[in-house]
């Protein structure tokens, strides 16, 4: 039997290779802590667990879904888009639902990139920015980040050839993994650059509800202009605790959103509209479990900070997402330091290499692990060090 040559090319997924390796030591008997999978530990609030169950039994949502979503979805979003940031989007034609935004990111690549084509990425990224490129026949340019430009990426330093050939820009503050934020003077620059260059520019804003010490994420979209370049990936998983329930959505430019809609359409069915009616209970209804939960991520936040210094790393103190980038001691790779510490501690981490070139030399701590799991997980790697 004979495989594509774009299986070949991929990497191992870096989340596949976490399970893979937890699953195999817990196997053996041994307690594993992982601190390398952003999943959430708290349930999905039960206000949108009662929106699910009242939804499910409505035999209307047991048929095929719309394909761009229903309608009211599309306008809870809107509507969302409108209260959280004040920015309007058309529901009809500039929202799309999409189940999860991992699998929007990846129909991005065949709604806009030819073979041979370029796609600029952050050197430092979600992996599918990457292996959605190569899924197609694209190619990644990555661009630069790091500690001396506060890990924002350097789109400007793009040669032209590669301009000459590139479709897309990724971006996305809050950034996973390295939990950097943007400011507004950033993402003007960014709209410049692409409309000289015409890029879709896709900001993945996974993470926009989760902010530190009064630090509230801002959408791309309000910037002027923004919409005539870029569209924006919102999530129910981060912010509503909803990571199995597999719900996005992208707005923003119509004729991006069109052509993502084109590809979706041709090859799945749409989000289950029982699912669709409980997301919009998580956008429209109270907003209380959010702000418990930046707070629960901050007190985690807290407690791996002050913890790095005594155990010989140093990272800075976020202002979102619920990761902690952390430069590894000397003396190791990032993969060598993540395979010490899961075969001495047996705790996981994930190596920062696996997120690009500019991830070596760190790891990411996942805040996503009750407290007294997380304290011990900290104390397991000091006593390895």
């Amino acid at each position: 039997m004979r495989t594509a040559k774009r299986i070949d090319n991929l990497p191992p997924y870096l989340f596949a290779e976490i399970d893979r390796k937890k699953e195999a030591k817990q196997a053996q008997g041994i307690d594993v802590i992982s601190l390398g999978i952003g999943d959430p530990d708290r349930p999905t609030p039960q206000r949108i667990v009662d929106a699910m169950d009242k939804a499910i039994r409505n035999p209307k949502n047991h048929q095929y879904p719309s394909y761009v979503g229903s309608k009211p979805y599309r306008q809870a979003a809107s509507e969302w888009m409108r209260r959280r940031f004040g920015v309007d989007v058309d529901p009809n034609t500039e929202t799309l639902a999409m189940i999860g935004s991992k699998e929007g990111i990846a129909h991005l690549f065949t709604a806009f990139v030819d073979p041979g084509e370029y796609t600029l990425i952050p050197g430092v990224g979600y992996p599918v920015y990457h292996t959605g490129g190569i899924m197609v026949g694209g190619q990644s340019h990555w661009m630069h980040v790091g500690d001396d430009n506060d890990w924002l990426a350097d789109f400007e330093s793009t040669p032209a050839d590669v301009l000459a050939k590139a479709k897309m820009m990724f971006l996305s503050y809050p950034n996973n993994p390295t939990s950097a934020i943007a400011n507004v003077e950033y993402f003007d620059r960014a709209i410049a650059f692409a409309k000289e260059h015409d890029l879709l520019i896709v900001h993945d804003n996974a993470y926009s509800e989760i902010g530190f010490d009064g630090y509230k994420p801002t959408s791309f979209l309000e910037r002027p202009g923004a919409k005539d370049v870029a569209i924006e990936l919102f999530s129910m998983s981060k912010a509503y605790n909803m990571t199995g329930w597999r719900v996005a959505f992208a707005v923003g430019n119509a004729t991006a959103i069109k052509a993502l809609g084109t590809v979706k359409s041709n090859i799945d069915s749409g989000v289950f509209t029982a699912i669709q009616d409980a997301a919009i209970e998580a956008m429209l209804g109270p907003q209380d479990d959010v702000a418990e939960m930046s707070a629960l991520y901050q007190r985690r936040r807290d407690l791996v900070m002050d913890t790095l210094g005594s155990i010989g790393m140093s990272a800075r103190t976020p202002k979102g997402t619920i990761y902690v980038w952390a430069k590894i001691p000397e003396g190791y790779t990032s993969a060598e330091f993540a395979e010490k510490v899961l075969e001495e501690a047996n705790v996981i981490v994930a190596p920062g290499n696996a997120y690009g070139p500019d991830g070596e030399g760190y790891i990411r701590i996942s805040l996503a692990t009750p407290d007294d799991r997380l304290a011990e997980a900290l104390e397991r790697i000091k006593n390895t060090l």
